[in-house]
């Protein structure tokens, strides 16, 4: 029996549908301050749904990102926040407590889907590590999203290693061309720089479910554990990859239920894939679904 790890689906879209603010640069870090408790809640609906991993909330909090808004104090108070709500909600889940894991969100410097705004090697390698070090001791896995460039790659690997958690790469490509990342570098060229680290597992998340397919038959081409998590998002707009976005910059697709967007994990896991969920747009509903297909077609979510 094919064992498949389930993932949660969007969590810091969810986190702000739920606090029902006006979006702000801060998104989901400025949600978890105004109401806490909403985190643990959206971890909660996601185990329930059946998810076997819960995805802290600390993707968007980097000290780079809390410099601009003057509260690069509060950096490892919002860190410890972030993965406190996670694991009170697992404790307090019934079967979560026993099974389900913790991973650390590592996302990337400036903005997403923005490579061009990395640092260089020598500056991005300690703000990543700063954020991984600080995560480790707390969390089951450390995950690097919405990796845009091989730059990118090289230094939040770099970043994140030897801190005795295993890392997961996922990497964002093209919402045109499965086979690109973002920064219109070749996937398969990631080849060498994961023969060199060694991650436990690469991904790909936060890119349209249709080219997951085709960067999926490159990943899988690497001898490493894959997976995808795709965005219910229409594309990445022009107006979001300006400076301090906000996510009501982005539209959300209508056509892209649970029903519909199982149909596409389930095509990543007949692909080989071991690690299915959602990113950005997909919620609960979306990870029941899945859940359901797969003990339907005989897998076993771990």
């Amino acid at each position: 029996m094919t064992e498949i790890i389930l993932l949660d689906g969007g969590i810091g879209q969810e986190i702000v549908q739920r606090a029902g603010d006006k979006p702000t640069p801060l998104w989901s870090t400025q949600a978890m301050i105004d109401h806490p408790g909403v985190v643990a809640d959206v971890h909660r609906a996601y185990f329930d749904a059946g998810a076997t991993v819960a995805t802290t909330n600390t993707y968007p909090i980097l000290r780079d990102r809390l410099v601009r808004f003057d509260m690069e104090d509060q950096f490892l108070t919002l860190l410890d926040a972030a993965v406190s709500e996670a694991k009170s909600a697992r404790s307090a889940h019934p079967i979560a407590a026993k099974t389900a894991r913790i991973a650390g969100a590592i996302g990337p410097l400036g903005a997403s889907y923005r490579p061009d705004l990395l640092p260089p090697h020598d500056q991005a390698v300690p703000l990543f590590h700063e954020v991984a070090a600080h995560l480790a001791p707390s969390v089951d896995i450390l995950i690097c999203e919405t990796v845009s460039s091989l730059a990118h790659a090289r230094a939040v690997l770099e970043g994140a290693s030897g801190l005795g958690r295993p890392v997961w790469l996922s990497v964002s490509v093209s919402d045109d061309d499965g086979t690109m990342l973002r920064s219109g570098e070749a996937l398969s060229d990631l080849g060498p720089l994961l023969k060199d680290t060694r991650p436990a597992a690469v991904l790909a998340n936060c890119s349209v479910p249709e080219v997951m397919a085709d960067a999926l038959a490159i990943l899988k081409g690497f001898g490493l554990p894959f997976g995808a998590y795709a965005n219910g998002f229409r594309r990445i707009s022009k107006a979001f990859l300006e400076e301090a976005p906000t996510v009501d910059a982005l539209e959300a697709r209508n056509d892209l239920g649970p029903s519909e967007y199982a149909d596409f994990a389930m095509h990543w896991v007949d692909m080989g894939a071991t690690i299915v969920g959602g990113c950005c747009e997909t919620g609960p509903a979306h990870i029941a679904e899945i859940a359901r297909r797969l003990d339907r077609a005989g897998f076993q979510i771990v």
